[in-house]
């Protein structure tokens, strides 16, 4: 009994930090390219990076949020939260390097935090979201899904 009360609290953090990530990661690259489309002015001179790349982010965002929360493609989800994290990361730091910090060092911290978030949700991911594992195990198959040992 515990071990199921211990996966299922496993599989309700995994899908709450999902959730969290995908809903932020999505709507603002949605929002992103609504605003590039009105007024691609906006926040892209401030931080130094051309117009276009504005544009491509957002859309790679929206796809991103996409990937992590549709059933099955493990490895587009792999890549997805490999962009998504180099998305917060870089915002995080593209904001420190002209300044920007906003009040109380929110445009540093925020991202960060999701970072955080993200890299949990990539952790708790069930089996069937899975490439394999991050360290092998002595077990024959470990980390390996059961179609995949079933043809090895």
């Amino acid at each position: 009994m515990e071990a199921w009360t211990d996966m299922k609290a496993k599989n309700i953090t995994y899908w709450t930090t999902t959730v969290i990530i995908a809903f932020f990661i999505g709507s603002g690259g949605a929002a992103q390219l609504i605003q590039y489309f009105a007024n691609p002015h906006g926040v892209v001179p401030q931080l130094g990076y051309p117009m276009y790349f504005f544009a491509i982010l957002s859309f790679w965002k929206v796809l991103g949020a996409i990937a992590i929360l549709v059933p099955r493609f493990p490895r587009l989800k792999e890549w997805a939260y490999a962009g998504i994290f180099f998305d917060l990361t870089g915002a995080a730091a593209s904001c420190a390097a002209v300044g920007g910090y906003g009040a109380y060092g929110f445009h540093v911290i925020a991202p960060l935090v999701l970072a955080v978030i993200m890299v949990a949700s990539w952790a708790l991911r069930p089996e069937s979201r899975t490439l394999g594992t991050l360290i092998p195990s002595d077990k024959p198959h470990a980390g390996i899904n059961t179609r995949a040992a079933n043809i090895a």
